[in-house]
């Protein structure tokens, strides 16, 4: 699988009323590559039902589903999961999810997390945040130079994640990063037509 471009993840204060699923296939025609489904609430239905809608999704258009920081959620559908550093065990979800699925995990801006995220399995590596976020303020701060480190280091897919918009995105891409994780660069507007629009010209990026 190859684990380039666009990483389109949503949030879904910023995707209430009803944008999720027209918003998702707006990047995924786009070109968005993957998807993950981040939902922090407690509502298992509702994660049920728009998980499985957005499957059918990245089914129909060719891309893979992550499911954030629910194992038992990804392996029902059998489809990709994101672990970050409290979420749980790497190499126990590989054991569950098998070989082929798509398992990525947060390093932070730390090689240490990294190397053990691939040793237990890790098919990405995300570093992050590399700017300014809206999701996460408080995470703490990775640098250009950590994605010559890591490219360097490792064989794995580096994503990058934090911040990340059109205009600082290709520093990223030039320094190693296979991916860039984007939330509000991508969603936030009041158009699914001006989600895919900027869904293309960030896959523009790795052409």
């Amino acid at each position: 699988m190859n684990l380039r471009g666009l990483y389109a993840i949503t949030d879904t204060p910023l995707l209430a009323g009803g944008k999720l699923l027209p918003y998702a296939e707006a990047a995924l025609i786009g070109g968005a590559r993957l998807l993950q489904y981040r939902d922090k609430s407690g509502d298992a239905m509702r994660r049920l039902d728009e998980a499985q809608a957005l499957a059918e999704l990245c089914q129909r258009h060719g891309a893979t589903l992550i499911i954030n920081d629910d194992l038992e959620l990804a392996a029902r559908l059998g489809v990709g999961l994101h672990l970050g550093q409290s979420d749980g065990s790497l190499a126990a979800a590989r054991a569950c999810l098998g070989a082929e699925v798509v398992i990525g995990g947060t390093c932070h801006a730390q090689l240490e997390l990294a190397e053990r995220a691939v040793a237990e399995g890790a098919s990405y590596i995300a570093f992050g945040r590399f700017f300014n976020s809206n999701t996460k303020p408080g995470a703490p701060a990775a640098t250009v130079e950590l994605l010559d480190q890591a490219r360097a280091r490792f064989a794995q897919p580096i994503v990058a994640i934090g911040g990340v918009t059109l205009e600082n995105a290709p520093c990223l891409i030039a320094r190693g990063a296979s991916m860039v994780a984007v939330i509000h660069a991508l969603f936030a507007t009041d158009s699914a037509t001006e989600v895919e629009d900027r869904a293309r010209a960030f896959a523009a990026l790795f052409d």
